[in-house]
């Protein structure tokens, strides 16, 4: 939100600045781990390094998700056209980590377009696809919406995945997912409602002059 207001010259409310501290406390109680998973003095027993580095990883994300959104709306290209540009550069550094590998191996596996697609079964191409499909989906968002609507997105979907997991994989329901997911969704209430339900209406209409 602070590299949106920056970058975009974007204001958010107060009410809004409430809703994205809300989000952030839902999605870390939801991450948290109960005295009953481990011991308690291991809840936030990662070193210091981890948490200054997942910091500035976060700090990193937001401001590439800004400077995209700037990139997306700076023009009225296609988005199909503006997809292409972005996904140019990943394909050129990825091609050329391909490359790097084949001459620090000295070719033994034979050239990297020969086993690209080595070990690729059904589950593997339907990763990819999924993938793919969320890219165009974040791309959509960043053009027609901003990159806060892509924030929530991707916070309800990590909610999701995490209850799917419980049903799916057996993996045992916490009081802290609960709660992470009461919590998320009040913020996503306040981040959206509209602020003219804010204001209090009166009991009565005043009566009209005949």
């Amino acid at each position: 939100a602070n590299c949106a207001r920056l970058v975009l010259k974007r204001k958010l409310s107060n009410l809004q600045w409430m809703a994205i501290i809300l989000l952030a406390v839902g999605t870390t109680t939801s991450q948290v781990k109960g005295c009953g998973d481990a011991p308690c003095d291991s809840v936030f027993s990662a070193p210091f390094q981890g948490y200054m580095l997942g910091i500035l990883s976060a700090c990193l994300s937001a401001l590439a998700g800004v400077y995209t959104e700037y990139l997306m709306k700076k023009n009225s290209d296609s988005l199909y056209w503006q997809n292409v540009q972005l996904y140019t550069f990943g394909v050129i550094f990825n091609m050329g980590w391909l490359v790097y590998g084949d001459f620090k191996a000295g070719f033994e596996m034979g050239p990297w377009w020969q086993r690209l697609f080595n070990g690729y079964s059904i589950t593997t191409w339907i990763v990819v696809f999924n993938l793919g499909s969320t890219g165009l989906l974040v791309s959509w968002l960043m053009k027609y919406s901003d990159n806060i609507v892509k924030v929530y997105s991707t916070s309800m979907a990590m909610l999701l995945t995490m209850v799917l997991s419980v049903y799916l994989f057996n993996v045992r329901a916490t009081v802290q997912l609960f709660l992470g997911i009461v919590i998320c969704i009040i913020s996503l209430q306040m981040y959206f409602m509209p602020v003219h339900t804010l204001v209090e209406l009166p009991q009565t209409l005043p009566a009209t002059a005949k």
